[in-house]
C-alpha cells in the first residue's frame, strides 16, 4: 500500500477540500513551487496566488487556484488556508481572460479607475486562473 497522508484546504467562507488519499501535493510557496510526500518534514510558508495540484492514490489529481495563503504541513497531514480557494473545474476562462486585460490596460496607463497596485494584484490573479484552466485542459485528470 502506498504511503499517504490527509490534507485539508480551508478558505476564509468554507472548508473546501478534505482528503484522506493524498500521495502528493504541489503549491505556489512565495519561495517556488514545493512538492510535499508523506512524511515531509513540518513547514510553514506563505503561498503565492496559484495552482495546488493534489494527487490521490489511484492517480486522480484534484487542482485548485488559490488566491495566496498560508501551507502547514504537520506529521498528520497538510492544511491550506486562503482567502479564495477555487476548483479548477470552476474557473471562468472568459471572466479571467477580461480580467487580465483590464489590468493591463491600467498597467500600461490607458485607463485610470484602478490604482497601479491594484492592477498588478489583478494581473497576478488573473494569469494564476488561466495556468490552472489550461493545465487542466492539457492534463483533465480531475
Amino acid at each position: 500500500m502506498p504511503f499517504r497522508f490527509h490534507v485539508d484546504i480551508v478558505s476564509a467562507e468554507d472548508s473546501i477540500f478534505h482528503s484522506e488519499k493524498a500521495e502528493m501535493i504541489y503549491a505556489p510557496a512565495q519561495m517556488g513551487e514545493v512538492g510535499i510526500a508523506p512524511h515531509h518534514a513540518p513547514l510553514l510558508t506563505l503561498m503565492n496566488a496559484g495552482d495546488v495540484r493534489i494527487e490521490e492514490v489511484g492517480g486522480k489529481e484534484v487542482s485548485f487556484f488559490i488566491d495566496g495563503g498560508i501551507l502547514e504541513v504537520q506529521p498528520g497531514g497538510v492544511t491550506i488556508l486562503s482567502d479564495t480557494v477555487l476548483r479548477a473545474r470552476d474557473i471562468n476562462e472568459k471572466e479571467a481572460m477580461e480580467a487580465k486585460r483590464r489590468a493591463e490596460e491600467v498597467l500600461k496607463g490607458k485607463r485610470e479607475s484602478m490604482d497601479y497596485a491594484q492592477a498588478h494584484a489583478l494581473l497576478t490573479e488573473s494569469l494564476a486562473k488561466l495556468r490552472v484552466v489550461r493545465m487542466m485542459k492539457t492534463n483533465p485528470k480531475e
